[in-house]
């Protein structure tokens, strides 16, 4: 276990409150705050989670955080989650554990985000991480052809796609929700948002992971302790 990704896990479940409902983020930081806050709750601490992916939900399972059924959720207080990069705008690329969509929309439906990392993930400019698209697999050719004219048009010096794979390589990973996802190797992305609103105006795109406007706080864990850094929107 990550030291720094420990530390960032802990300084997260401090900003938890007896009684909240919590976004469960995906990943391997991810779940080792899913780990400590099992700890909290076997010592009697009360809190709900909703899971971003069936990954997530079966770690829960395994810690003893008591679930709610994402259909059945009025309010969440707080998300708390991973990212694959994030630049000094709070900007993030997500999507490297395929979870993507789910983990906008409750990240999106959230009061405040929370995100943990360790300092590898904190980037000047994001798309050294292959940007994650999510596709419906009808037509895809047609689909990944417009994603490439997209990021082009966005300013992005490269923009090859790979459908992505399931790890022993015999054919397409299907994300929870039923999808494709093309891996766009970008090296840089020089404008996120116009980038984000390129490819959601593209027919077949489901989802993509530019994750604009929707970290409040990012906590980056390093080997003693976590740096809490909150954004400050006008």
């Amino acid at each position: 276990m990550s030291k720094a990704k420990t530390n960032a896990a802990i300084a997260a479940l401090d900003m938890v409150e007896d009684g909240m409902v919590l976004g469960l983020g995906s990943g391997s930081t991810a779940e080792i705050f899913i780990e400590l806050l099992g700890e909290k709750i076997a010592h009697g601490f009360k809190v709900q989670g909703v899971p971003t992916s069936q990954g997530t939900a079966d770690c829960a399972k395994k810690f003893g955080v008591p679930l709610l059924d994402p259909d059945k959720v009025e309010r969440i207080h707080l998300t708390i989650d991973g990212a694959d990069e994030v630049d000094e705008n709070f900007q993030m690329i997500k999507g490297g554990g395929a979870c993507l969509l789910r983990e906008k929309i409750i990240a999106d439906s959230s009061e405040h985000m929370v995100v943990i990392v360790d300092g590898t993930k904190m980037v000047k400019t994001l798309g050294a991480f292959a940007l994650p698209v999510e596709v419906d697999p009808f037509a895809m050719a047609l689909t990944a052809e417009r994603i490439y004219t997209a990021l082009m048009q966005a300013g992005c010096k490269t923009a090859s796609t790979t459908l992505r794979q399931i790890k022993n390589g015999k054919g397409p990973l299907v994300t929870d929700g039923g999808h494709y996802i093309l891996d766009c190797a970008c090296t840089s992305i020089p404008d996120p948002r116009l980038t984000a609103s390129l490819l959601v105006s593209i027919p077949g795109v489901v989802e993509h992971g530019l994750f604009i406007d929707l970290a409040d706080t990012i906590i980056i864990g390093e080997e003693e302790i976590a740096k809490v850094m909150e954004i400050v929107r006008e």
